[in-house]
């Protein structure tokens, strides 16, 4: 695996794994890899992520290619509506692939519309923003939903669409809204077959979290200006690179394995940490992933992230020192997308022994400082090193976080593609909302004065 762009270092975990536990976890690593590639573990009807890349439909990238061209033709902005999984994976690759102030640039220094997302949360203030933001540019919707009716994204898209309509009229509104959703079925899918959106099918066997890599977050990527045919080929490679089941071959896997061997050592938190600005979203894409999809009956890796060197100043205490139930896995990028050398002549600042480094060097060595302090500290570490930021080498990240978490759920005797505790939060809002058919919970927070 030495020629991929992802590569996988555990040489910072020999003072608490040894060898001989990794080789005791392959029997179920094998029995983890037939049950996700036969189709017969639990969840099996959402894992058709695991041969997307490979077999996608040549007619469906081109439509997302063409409704792309139309959107950078008719529009400065882009609003991607959706929650979860309907928009980080989307969110994580633009901002990956992006300038970290892209956002901030004006219009005439920009090809491509400017990218925003709505429908993430319920805030007022939020939405007034973006509004605000969009201004009197020329925008389109891109509306992400199975169902149509999750709450967050149906109340953005009710409000940006009347902003459309109030602005362009009933008729040319039409022309841009783009709905992704079910093949068959919803309340989005009724909508738009009535209005005559143009359309994009979230596939029935891959579920939100896993969907980065469909239309879903395909269509704003391409309409951000990036080539979604390499991200797809970078998956790809990356769905070859991770076919044995054989730890030895597969360093997928053994991420998988190293996490469940910590976790079964008390080590229950784990860090992605990153040291690029552009990676944050990443973090948040990878936060899901894992957590929604180990996190259930009692067990699970609580996930989190670390922004480095900045969180170092924040809660760097308490990972060197704190409660030793944390782990870390640290995501480097080995060739900055660009480089700037520290100014020389300065020598107040304390900073004669730095004149003329490159940063990426010293941000290299904070890299290499922190891990080794952290390690002697008694937090094991793993690195995923990715060659560069482009569409290639994502797309093969992506695939190697997501094939993992497959194996990974299988190891811990959960099922990995299902969400039961998601609806939890939702049955007691719609309740306290009075929304038709929980009027008895309704009455009991009533009875219970909570309303």
């Amino acid at each position: 695996m030495n020629n991929t762009p992802v590569k996988l270092t555990t040489d910072h975990l020999a003072n608490f794994v040894g060898p001989e536990e990794l080789a005791m976890l392959q029997p179920m690593v094998t029995v983890a890899d037939q049950l996700l590639r036969s189709g017969t573990g639990a969840g099996h009807d959402y894992t058709d992520w695991v041969h997307l890349a490979s077999q996608f439909d040549s007619a469906e990238l081109v439509q997302i290619q063409q409704a792309a061209a139309k959107i950078k033709n008719q529009s400065k902005v882009l609003v991607v509506v959706g929650i979860g999984g309907s928009y980080l994976g989307a969110r994580a690759v633009i901002d990956f692939l992006s300038d970290y102030f892209n956002s901030a640039y004006p219009d005439g220094d920009r090809d491509f519309p400017q990218i925003l997302f709505a429908g993430n949360s319920i805030s007022p203030s939020y939405l007034n923003s973006l509004i605000k933001l969009i201004g009197d540019r020329d925008f389109s919707v891109n509306v992400i939903s199975k169902s149509g009716t999750t709450t967050e994204p149906a109340i953005a898209f009710r409000v940006l669409k009347e902003l459309l309509e109030n602005r362009y009229g009933h008729q040319a509104a039409r022309d841009r809204i783009y709905v992704t959703t079910d093949a068959n079925q919803g309340a989005l899918k009724t909508l738009a077959d009535q209005q005559g959106y143009e359309k994009f099918v979230i596939p029935a066997g891959v579920g939100g979290r896993f969907s980065v890599l469909t239309a879903v977050g395909l269509l704003p990527i391409a309409a951000a200006g990036f080539d979604i045919d390499q991200l797809l080929a970078g998956a790809k490679e990356a769905e070859n690179a991770y076919r044995s089941a054989d730890l030895s071959q597969n360093p997928a896997y053994q991420y998988a394995a190293y996490r469940n061997i910590l976790y079964r050592k008390g080590y229950t938190t784990e860090l992605l940490v990153n040291y690029e600005p552009t990676l944050v979203q990443i973090g948040e894409w990878w936060k899901q992933l894992q957590g929604e999809s180990e996190g259930k009956d009692g067990k699970g890796i609580f996930t989190a992230t670390g922004n480095f060197s900045t969180d170092l100043h924040s809660f760097g205490q308490y990972i060197q020192e704190g409660r030793r139930n944390l782990f870390e896995t640290v995501l480097r990028v080995k060739n900055p997308v660009s480089d700037l050398a520290v100014p020389t002549g300065q020598a107040e600042d304390g900073l004669g022994y730095l004149e003329g480094e490159n940063l990426s060097y010293v941000n290299r060595m904070a890299s290499e400082g922190t891990l080794l302090a952290h390690v002697a500290g008694g937090v094991p570490n793993l690195l995923v090193e990715i060659d560069k930021q482009d569409e290639f080498t994502l797309g093969h990240l992506l695939y190697f976080f997501e094939i993992a978490v497959g194996v990974s759920g299988y190891l811990n005797g959960v099922n990995p593609f299902n969400q039961p505790g998601v609806e939890a939060y939702k049955q007691n809002m719609f309740a306290l909302l009075n929304k038709p058919g929980y009027e008895d919970l309704h009455q009991q927070f009533q009875d219970q004065g909570l309303i």
